[in-house]
């Protein structure tokens, strides 16, 4: 292996790779297939707070930066330029819903989520809403289908919202959005 340079990956050559190749919109990760790179001390807290090499990432646009190139594949979550792939933790979801809208009632419902990052997804059949329990507490934890296998999990004010928007259908309390009925827990597990 004489002549070759090892290269660790670190936060400022990717993002001289996604200026590189940034392009309007999000960038076409789906389409990006590079060699991997490693795993760069990056992490995602479960509250959304990016850490690298253990200190949060303050700038804002610069999280947003990374969050477009985010990318999931076999249960892992990579950060990928048309160059570069390299692995991240996260912790639980990559992003969280910090808030939505909702327009219209009943089966006509639309609710219309926006991430800390700014990204916006209606749920829907394409954008699901699913709810976790934990084993021992039953505590909810809420998640929204935000793009391409990444999900953002509902922060507590925005669940809240949601419980009041609810009805019971099928042996379900939960809400509808774009058409589809989402469950939050069986409607016999109501007190």
């Amino acid at each position: 292996m004489s002549g070759q340079k090892t290269v660790t990956p670190d936060a400022e050559g990717l993002v001289a790779s996604i200026t590189a190749a940034k392009t309007r919109g999000l960038p076409p990760v789906h389409l990006w297939n590079p060699p991997f790179c490693g795993d760069l001390d990056m992490r995602i807290a479960r509250n959304g707070t990016w850490f690298y090499q253990g200190t949060p990432i303050g700038r804002p646009g610069l999280v947003k930066l990374f969050s477009s190139i985010l990318k999931r594949e076999d249960g892992k979550y990579f950060l990928v330029t048309p160059v570069e792939k390299v692995g991240i933790t996260v912790e639980d979801a990559p992003f969280v819903a910090i808030d939505f809208e909702a327009s219209g009632e009943g089966k006509d419902q639309v609710l219309r989520f926006v991430t800390h990052v700014d990204d916006v997804a209606e749920a829907g059949p394409e954008h699901p809403i699913r709810v976790e329990r934990e084993a021992q507490t039953g505590e909810p934890s809420p998640y929204v289908l935000i793009r391409a296998g990444l999900e953002a999990l509902i922060d507590r004010k925005s669940f809240y919202r949601l419980v009041d928007l609810g009805t019971h259908h099928d042996g379900w309390f939960g809400i509808w959005s774009s058409g589809q009925f989402f469950g939050i827990i069986p409607s016999d597990e109501l007190p």
